[in-house]
């Protein structure tokens, strides 16, 4: 939590209101009553939908401060258990859909959850309290709940951080209502906003950045797509008229590819955010030409800090860099290995504070992840410009950026180690004009050496995501090692580096 003084000042400064999302659904159902928010769905319908399911789990025996893991797929349901069970003061989870009972298992194990909430075609095996499957939401009549306050944790999120398995992120009411509000503002939403939902809705950038909550603040109008395809994408746009969507940049480049063939009219699309992973400033360029709608780079993480590209940038900012922070108050550093300022313009690591940046992880006493003053090391290697927007140059920690999934090269090296005929793992990226990055395992056999369509069938039996299966596995003799005989990635990395530059 942040020291008193700090949240004096941003009580002062207006950025905390004291408002609850329970409270903030309350107020925007009584603005905008029967206009649509989500795929034909009312304000005042989902307010009173949340009503009547905080009260049918308050009867399943749901209280304030329970943690409810809750992974479900884009489409009404979302909004409705997510904010009933604020009403509740109960916190959800949040889980994305391609997790498997890996991390699954580690959420509920780690936040202490009392239940797990999900669809039957995403339920994973998990030893919980209760299972609660969204075709079966226990709607009752409305009861008087003691909800939570304002300074309360409001939900858990998960990082992208170094470590195999992701840690809890506390987010409070009225700090992410601060960044609700502030990004709803810096993108200019309102009541004429349609906003298409095509990435996970559980991700911190389609859900607050604005994402689906921020136009939900604005008063406009929230569509639903099951995929972020093309092929599902484009007539979504077309039929509800959107005017903004978000993606990350695999996904921006395959719209740019197929927008050259559309027979759809996106001619409605006004705004393209990208973010997740540093955009390449050739498709940056773009965007304008082939998609007719304006870009806008976001570079944030679930902990705090968002940075936007804004409306009134020049053309060369916002293809050039990832935008600039939110909020007057975001304290920026960048430094050397050693804490030390860099001179302006030079490469250093980032690190942050301010009213919406957490000062510590749920039940993670990490010393490495903060500084004693409170500055959050975000891992990035970024620039700073003399216009005040960041650019980023990479990562610090090895965590593998592919496509805006981080991957963890330790975790999948466990799992790799545990197959009979593995001796020795090591995962490393490898550069991708696609995916930005892209996992290259180098496995030593233990005997004869499995196929990597073995392992991989292996993996997914171990219930690790998709999206961190290697992409590619090699075998080999043995690895390099440093000088105390740890294997040494780096030089893994660059050999690996010089036989692709190579064309090898």
């Amino acid at each position: 939590m942040w020291p008193d003084d700090f949240a004096a000042r941003y009580r002062a400064a207006g950025y905390w209101t004291g408002q609850t999302f329970g409270a903030w659904l309350r107020e925007l159902a009584e603005e905008h009553g029967e206009r649509e928010a989500v795929d034909r769905l009312s304000y005042a319908e989902l307010d009173a939908r949340a009503d009547r399911l905080a009260a049918g789990l308050h009867g399943l025996g749901l209280r304030r401060g329970d943690r409810v893991v809750v992974q479900l797929p884009n489409g009404t349901a979302f909004f409705e258990v997510i904010f009933a069970l604020f009403r509740l003061g109960a916190l959800p989870v949040f889980a994305l859909p391609a997790h498997r009972e890996n991390e699954v298992t580690h959420l509920v194990t780690h936040s202490a959850a009392t239940a797990y909430l999900t669809t039957r075609d995403l339920e994973v095996k998990v030893e919980v309290g209760q299972v609660i499957h969204a075709d079966e939401l226990p709607y009752a009549e409305p009861i008087e709940l003691d909800g939570p306050a304002a300074g309360d944790v409001a939900f858990l999120q998960l990082s992208g951080g170094s470590t195999g398995l992701p840690k809890l992120i506390p987010r409070t009411h009225d700090d992410y209502l601060y960044s609700v509000r502030a990004s709803a503002g810096i993108c200019e939403l309102d009541s004429s906003t349609v906003y298409l939902c095509a990435l996970p809705v559980a991700h911190n950038f389609p859900l607050s950045s604005p994402g689906v909550l921020g136009v939900l603040h604005a008063g406009g109008r929230i569509v639903m797509a099951p995929r972020p395809t093309p092929e599902t994408a484009f007539p979504l746009i077309e039929r509800e008229r959107v005017t903004i969507t978000a993606l990350v940049p695999p996904l921006a480049l395959v719209w740019l590819e197929a927008a050259k063939r559309a027979q759809h009219d996106l001619s409605s699309l006004k705004l393209l955010q990208v973010g997740g992973a540093r955009l390449a400033t050739e498709a940056a360029r773009r965007v304008g030409p082939e998609l007719g709608c304006r870009l806008q780079q976001v570079f944030g993480m679930a902990e705090g800090l968002v940075n936007y590209t804004r409306a009134n940038d020049p053309d060369e900012i916002v293809e050039t860099t990832q935008g600039r922070p939110i909020s007057p108050d975001d304290e920026i550093l960048v430094v050397d290995a050693h804490d030390r300022p860099v001179a302006p313009g030079e490469i250093g690591h980032l690190l942050t504070r301010g009213p919406y940046t957490i000062r510590g992880y749920y039940r993670d006493s990490d010393p490495a992840a903060f500084t004693a003053d409170g500055f959050y090391r975000t891992g990035d290697l970024v620039r700073l410009t003399p216009t005040g927007h960041l650019v980023v140059e990479g990562r610090a920690k090895e965590v593998i950026n592919r496509g805006g999934e981080k991957v963890s090269p330790e975790e999948v090296e466990e799992h790799l180690l545990a197959h009979p005929a593995v001796r020795d793992a090591a995962v490393v990226a490898v550069p991708d004009p696609y995916l930005g990055e892209r996992t290259h395992a180098f496995v030593v056999p233990l005997g004869e050496a499995p196929t990597g369509a073995e392992l991989r069938k292996f993996l997914r039996a171990r219930g690790l995501a998709v999206y961190k299966l290697p992409d590619r596995t090699e075998f080999v003799d043995g690895f390099p090692a440093t000088g105390v005989g740890k294997t040494s990635k780096k030089d893994l990395r660059a050999a690996l580096r010089a036989r692709l530059e190579g064309g090898i």
